[in-house]
């Protein structure tokens, strides 16, 4: 069959949908009439689905579309009329197919850029009457038919990889945000999970059989299309996450959120690393994967396909009030720790100068004031805007949610027994955002254990069988003070606002050398020199592995014009919270003026300092079990010396003076920690209008860089 009349097919189905051409182009907002632009053109083809006839309802699809979109218009400078979106019932598999076709394949050319990104459903279905014909596919808004459940209209991956490949362009990017295997043992309640279960005795619509045949047969010219998928395993599932006013899936959100930031010279191990290390530390332990018949990657792939713009930030303005003085933003660009508390009061600046009070904010939306509308000019829609100053509560809490498996009775001692806690609340449903999950062990429902959001028990937080449920809740008081510091110490990452100069490798060394594990760095800097990441040669992993026994140092460089002060704060494998204490050992003790103490350890600019510095075999080694380990690594233009008083306040033997050790109290330390930074900060209470119950965090006066990885 000629292109000609395959693309006539395509206008058939238009027809038969009770669409005419005419009407089609306008769902894609005049797509046809930016035409005679320049190459590069920019296309997008955007497709979410929520709600599902014959399924349950998903919560974040619709929010991925909206991430997407936001991303490419105001970071990758794609204009609002190329970009189409097909959401809810728009969202059939004949519509995705032939808006593909007309909004996609008609119109790129050599060297343009596209996008196509899905958030839905997968599952997997049969092509005929063997075993072996079962594929992934993509579930459409028509996707099943309640009146006939032999049949399934579902979008197979096949199909979209020939689409996206047929394309005549190599800048082809694809993020498809939904997983095929449906898990087949009983999964918590609270996990929202965007795969279906194959149907046994379904078969796949002829029509998307009849048009897999038909591209097959096409003889098309394949491109290079970089495909980014949610999952990395068969088994793994993709997930939504959920947060104050917001639902997303956990891959989409990672992504969009980690590119606001990102800077032209970003590699796409780098962006993996850390797409693949916020999923972890929101509780899933999906990671992505990079799907490409490339035999050698370029280094700089992704960011090279997209044409990032040079200029990063936390968000964009999207509206100005007629006042003129109030301004409505989106904030896609914070980390989504740091979203969710992000107070009134917090600055940001225009990049053009102008600085904006934060007022008021609802998930990704929030409203601000111009500082000083007066003095400046006002600022202009789709301007990006930057961190400037960081205000969150002090008094932040744990939140952990009741299984919806509990009995009534278990949940009402449950509430009871975490209502002791300072610090750490109970949530009566999961649909409500929370930190962590506390329910019964599947294999051992007489148990009782804390869990990730994305269903993960927590090593070491499972119980005696037949243990009273308010005895659960007590024996983890322990667990809930190493998890509520973590979450603070969280909230301090901003490698992409923070305006220190900073960068930081994590090393694996032996008696030979050492071998770069992997490295981070800020980027937005206020004066001249240009970090750029290593790229790596290795395959890309989301998490980096360091074998067990593997002896660990970290390599810190000073690139600001200031001295900065360094702490460490992190969780090890055996999920500890741990801290780095800088003990300064005289040669040879004789007083007790003589007995080790902690020092401040200060980086002067330019100079690089390699911690902990120890000669011993069993320095910082890195033991079993195989699991993950986190890593906060915090510099500051002022002194730790709350910090370093809460590490000194416990008490330890002169032998278990290790430079990198468990913490004691993980609680006090940490919040030791933010008041040092919020000490730092240049900007006062008093002229930000904040109260006391506030921390305030200057970007000029700190820096905080997250180290995730996998022990094997």
């Amino acid at each position: 069959m000629k292109r000609r009349t395959f693309l006539q097919r395509i206008g058939s189905i238009l027809a038969v949908l009770g669409v005419t051409e005419a009407e089609w182009l306008t769902l894609g907002n005049r797509y046809y009439q930016a035409l005679a632009q320049p190459s590069p053109r920019k296309l997008a083809l955007l497709v979410g689905i929520n709600q599902y006839s014959q399924s349950p309802a998903l919560g974040g699809c619709l929010t991925d579309v909206e991430l997407q979109k936001e991303l490419l218009i105001h970071r990758f400078g794609f204009l609002p009329s190329d970009i189409l979106t097909l959401t809810e019932e728009q969202a059939s598999r004949e519509f995705i197919e032939a808006a593909f076709w007309n909004h996609l394949g008609k119109q790129a050319k050599p060297d343009d850029l596209v996008v196509f990104h899905f958030s839905g459903y997968g599952s997997r279905v049969k092509l005929g009457t063997s075993p072996d014909t079962v594929q992934n596919a993509f579930v459409p808004a028509d996707g099943q038919d309640a009146k006939n459940k032999q049949f399934v209209n579902y979008l197979l991956e096949e199909t979209l990889l020939l689409l996206l490949r047929s394309l005549p362009t190599d800048r082809v990017t694809a993020v498809l945000d939904s997983s095929y295997y449906a898990p087949s043992t009983f999964q918590p309640a609270w996990l929202r999970i965007r795969a279906l279960p194959e149907l046994p005795e379904a078969k796949l619509a002829t029509g998307e059989v009849e048009f897999l045949t038909q591209l097959k047969t096409q003889n098309l010219k394949l491109n290079n299309a970089v495909v980014l998928t949610a999952t990395s395993e068969p088994q793994q599932l993709a997930r939504e996450l959920l947060l104050p006013g917001l639902s997303a899936g956990f891959f989409t959100y990672a992504l969009t959120q980690y590119l606001w930031e990102a800077t032209p010279a970003t590699t796409t191990q780098v962006i993996f690393s850390h797409v693949g290390g916020t999923m972890y530390k929101l509780g899933s332990k999906q990671q992505p994967a990079l799907l490409s018949e490339q035999k050698n990657l370029p280094a700089k792939l992704i960011v090279d396909n997209l044409l990032l713009n040079d200029t990063g930030g936390e968000g964009v303005v999207t509206a100005i009030d007629e006042d003129g003085k109030t301004v409505q933003l989106w904030l896609a660009g914070l980390p989504p720790q740091v979203l969710a508390y992000y107070g009134a009061n917090s600055r940001l600046t225009v990049v053009t100068g102008e600085q904006l009070v934060l007022r008021s904010r609802t998930g990704l939306t929030a409203k601000a004031n111009i500082a000083n509308p007066e003095n400046s000019p006002p600022p202009q829609v789709g301007q990006l805007v930057q961190e400037a100053v960081r205000v969150l509560p002090r008094n932040i809490p744990l939140y952990v949610a009741l299984d919806t498996g509990l009995e009534r009775i278990e949940k009402v001692d449950a509430t009871s027994a975490f209502a002791a806690f300072v610090g750490v609340y109970s949530v009566a449903t999961t649909e409500q955002p929370a930190d962590y999950v506390f329910g019964k062990l599947q294999e051992t429902p007489s148990r009782y254990g804390l869990f990730t959001v994305g269903g993960e028990l927590i090593p070491n937080s499972a119980g005696e069988a037949g243990e009273a449920v308010k005895v659960g809740v007590q024996r983890l008081t322990p667990k809930f003070e190493t998890l509520l510091a973590t979450k603070l110490w969280r909230l301090t990452e901003n490698a992409g606002s923070s305006r220190l100069a900073f960068k930081a490798s994590l090393e694996i060394i032996n008696s030979i050398s050492s071998r770069l594990v992997m490295e981070r760095e800020t980027v937005r800097l206020p004066f001249a020199p240009t970090l750029t990441s290593k790229s790596s040669s290795t395959p890309l992993e989301p998490i980096p592995k360091v074998p067990v026994g593997s002896r660990l140092q970290y390599r810190v460089q000073n690139l600001s014009d200031r001295p900065l002060y360094l702490m460490l704060v992190g969780l090890n494998n055996n999920r500890a919270a741990i801290a780095f204490y800088p003990w300064q050992i005289p040669q040879v003790p004789s007083t007790s003026e003589t007995k080790p103490h902690l020092e401040e350890v200060v980086i002067s600019p330019t100079e690089t300092l390699i911690f902990p510095q120890t000669a011993a075999a069993t320095g910082w080694t890195i033991s079993t079990p195989v699991l993950f380990c986190e890593y906060q690594l915090i510099v500051s233009t002022a002194p730790f010396s709350k910090t370093l008083a809460a590490l000194a306040s416990a008490k330890y033997p002169t032998a278990d003076l290790q430079p990198i050790s468990t913490l004691v109290n993980p609680l006090e330390v940490v919040q030791a920690l933010l008041q040092d930074l919020h000490d730092a900060s240049a900007v006062k209470v008093e002229k930000n209008g904040t109260a006391s119950d506030f921390y305030i965090w200057d970007v000029n006066n700190w820096a905080s860089l997250s180290f995730s990885f996998q022990v094997e």
